[in-house]
């Protein structure tokens, strides 16, 4: 039941005093007349936190029909909170307080929209506040969530979290861009200065140095020890991260009423520049022996390099993992996540549905469901990958009865891939092995992450084009296939053109081709000439290989 409503009125009152100089109030003789003083009014309030009394006042109308208006807007406010002692303390708090400051009385339905979420009546919610409530009611998983506490702690409430919320603008958002951009400037600047100051302070010489350059060597890394530690500079890519963020958090605060503008949307920064696929051709493999750069963050093997590095890893017990990541393009957490149960080996087309994943939360592993709608999916296998499969599931078996023998324990955890005991297998411990055989077999760098990446350009080598990239990688748009795979493609392309037509078998090339009669056995300057019907069956020969050769349809 609602609370009683409490004592208020309207009444006049004047402002003339007496000859001690104390106001007469309702003593004033001339309160008779209707035009002497002013109206005003009185409501009681809720006690505060210590049970105190107070009350509402306000002098000054000149209508008493505009005071009567304000007592009743007041009265209704009171009457929003119910029974709730809470409650009516904190719309007391808000009366007394624009009573104090003779500001405006809020309307009704502005006070109930924030009773309704909690947050403060008086408007002056701070930015760094808004984001802690919103981060309390995130749904999203752990790994989402740490990404936007990171944003918060080091970036939105250093710069924007004293600001009040109602108040944020396009100019305070734009500053902290601004300095983060200046800042990353910086960070570069002393990367650059401390790795200069590495090489002098370093003896690159064999042996010992002598002692007319120790001294010298000591200072300069004394000089190396005072120099800030290598720092990671914000890219871009990150500021439109950071952006994402606070815009997702903004616009949950227009869901709620508390705002109406959103001034991250508004906030200029330019391309993120997604980094481009690309692929390792022979120059640019070349290039990166001789300097060691690389030339994209995301680079990418051509089928020959795909293939040795999977010969190399079929010595591993992860091979059918990377054997499925590299031509079905899952990502780390899918793969290692998949059960048996999602695996249909026996049935056509066989399939794998992505349900589940395991990603990493700090070290801890944590199972959950793939980050998005068209990321959870069934994903067709070839005939080879079942093969595998199914070899690596009688592998599995093999290793679960003999260590069940010898008296192990065994995790059964239903899982694809798994450690030695049947338990989960750690993400990264997968990404370390990947490495390892990189390493072994001598190839060009890429990140497991990039295997995915491959599995597009697989699809360009089988005929598919960008759409069919976008269907076998389960992206949400095929804008974002575009952004990184188009060069990829294109690169492709070239490549493909080339191929397609030197399929077309052709004699005079054949004969072009073939040596010098000086280069062949039996054949020179006293070598009888080829008749015409030899001539004839020997190109007769050479369409008929070169058909054997052509690839088929």
């Amino acid at each position: 039941m609602p609370s009683a409503r409490r004592a208020g009125s309207v009444y006049r009152r004047c402002e003339c005093r007496g000859p001690d100089g104390k106001l007469l109030s309702n003593k004033c003789p001339q309160l008779k007349k209707k035009s002497h003083g002013s109206v005003a009014l009185r409501q009681e309030l809720p006690p505060d936190a210590d049970g105190k009394r107070r009350t509402f006042r306000r002098t000054g109308y000149k209508q008493v029909t505009e005071a009567q208006g304000d007592l009743s807007r007041l009265q209704a406010i009171l009457e929003l909170p119910g029974d709730e002692p809470s409650e009516q303390v904190r719309v007391g708090d808000l009366l007394a307080d624009i009573s104090a400051r003779r500001a405006d009385i809020p309307q009704v339905s502005e006070v109930q929209r924030r009773l309704g979420v909690g947050v403060p009546l008086d408007g002056k919610m701070t930015v760094a506040a808004w984001l802690d409530r919103w981060m309390a009611a995130k749904k999203t998983r752990p790994t989402t969530n740490n990404a936007y506490k990171s944003h918060i702690r080091v970036h939105l409430k250093p710069h924007l979290g004293h600001l009040r919320l109602d108040r944020l603008t396009v100019g305070h958002v734009q500053a902290m861009f601004d300095a983060i951009a200046d800042e990353s400037d910086v960070i570069r600047a002393e990367n650059k200065a401390r790795k200069e100051q590495e090489a002098r302070a370093k003896w690159t010489k064999p042996g010992r140095p002598p002692a007319s350059e120790r001294e010298r060597l000591a200072a300069e890394r004394a000089k190396l020890h005072a120099m800030k530690p290598y720092r990671k500079a914000n890219t871009a890519a990150t500021r439109h991260a950071i952006r994402r963020t606070l815009r997702a958090a903004l616009n949950k605060a227009i869901g709620q009423q508390l705002i109406t503008f959103n001034a991250a949307s508004h906030v200029e920064l330019g391309p993120s520049a997604r980094p481009k696929g690309l692929l390792w051709t022979a120059e640019r493999v070349a290039r990166w022996r001789a300097t060691g750069e690389v030339p994209s963050p995301v680079m990418v093997w051509t089928p020959e390099q795909l293939g040795a590095f999977l010969d190399e890893a079929e010595s591993s017990r992860l091979y059918a993992f990377y054997h499925l990541v590299a031509h079905h393009g899952l990502r780390r957490g899918e793969g290692v996540g998949a059960d048996w149960t999602n695996a249909h080996l026996d049935i056509v087309p066989p399939r794998i549905d992505v349900l589940t994943e395991l990603v990493v939360d700090v070290w801890e592993v944590i199972e959950t469901a793939p980050k998005t709608d068209s990321s959870a999916s069934s994903v067709m296998l070839d005939r080879e990958t079942v093969e595998v499969l199914k070899k690596h599931r009688a592998d599995q078996d093999a290793a679960r009865a003999a260590r069940l023998k010898a008296g192990k324990a065994w995790a059964d955890t239903g899982k694809i891939f798994t450690d030695e005991d049947g338990s989960w297998l750690h993400p990264d411990d997968v990404s370390k092995e990947f490495k390892r055989l990189v390493e072994a077999a001598d190839l060009p760098p890429i990140n497991l992450r990039d295997l995915r990446h491959g599995a597009a350009a697989l699809v360009k080598a089988g005929g598919g084009d960008i759409h069919d990239a976008k269907k076998k990688l389960r992206h949400s748009t095929v804008v974002l296939t575009s952004n990184t795979y188009m060069e990829l493609f294109e690169e492709y392309e070239q490549d493909l053109t080339e191929r397609a037509a030197a399929a077309v078998p052709r004699a005079r090339r054949a004969r072009d081709s073939a040596p010098a009669p000086d280069e062949v056995p039996g054949q020179g300057p006293g070598a009888a000439a080829l008749q015409p019907a030899d001539a004839e069956m020997d190109a007769s020969t050479v369409r008929a290989s070169t058909d054997n050769e052509a690839p088929s349809a």
